[in-house]
């Protein structure tokens, strides 16, 4: 079994193609969640995208989206099939993309006893909004989306029980804040984290912004 583990923890950071740059394969986690509207904009955007469930599936990839969803499920399930050391060793050298609950799930910190890969140097205020019918829209202004995808329009986005980004520290930067100033993006390194949905929009903007980091 130590050997197994051992095999697909090399295997998860092997090269995404050789001797071909623009070639992409980004990957969705699928435990628990909304990773199938994330693969239908992947697909929409022309990228070859894969369900992530087991370490070996990590192979080849170019970036990964770790879904919205449940974030106490999502961590206990990586724990129950082995995915805690891979994600965290994959999440060291290629982009990582979380949404809600994905967000949650690369954070240092949650506020709350759950499953973390603590790769993101924010703290995150789980459900700071309230309970589902709560949920909302609004428009955000991001510069380093614009300049990423050539566009001036804000991108309106979807909040459903959505985390707060409560505080940055290291490296880690702000993205983009709520009119209040509440943070809700952030990025560190190659590593990014939304509180809200892009993935429930027609939007595709932040996918774009996400590949835009695959290719670096």
């Amino acid at each position: 079994m130590a050997v197994m583990f051992r095999k697909c923890l090399r295997a998860s950071v092997s090269p995404a193609a050789d001797g071909n740059k623009e070639f992409m394969k980004i990957g969705v986690l699928a435990l628990q969640g909304d990773f199938l509207e994330h693969k239908v904009i992947l697909q929409k955007l022309g990228v070859e995208t894969i369900e992530v469930r087991l370490p070996k599936d990590l192979a080849g990839l170019s970036g990964l989206i770790i879904p919205g969803g449940e974030s106490t499920t999502i961590g206990k399930l990586a724990v129950a099939f082995g995915l805690m050391e891979p994600l965290r060793h994959f999440a060291r050298e290629f982009p990582v993309w979380g949404t809600c609950a994905g967000a949650i799930f690369l954070s240092q910190n949650a506020k709350k006893e759950q499953p973390l890969l603590k790769m993101m140097d924010i703290t995150v205020e789980r459900n700071a909004f309230g309970a589902q019918v709560d949920s909302f829209e609004a428009d955000l202004d991001i510069d380093e989306l614009k300049k990423a995808t050539g566009t001036d329009d804000p991108f309106r986005a979807v909040f459903i029980r959505a985390p707060i980004i409560e505080s940055v520290r290291g490296n880690a930067r702000v993205l983009s804040r709520l009119a209040d100033g509440r943070i809700v993006a952030a990025i560190e390194g190659h590593l990014l984290a939304t509180s809200f949905h892009p993935e429930l929009t027609k939007d595709t903007r932040f996918h774009q912004y996400f590949l835009s980091l695959c290719k670096k």
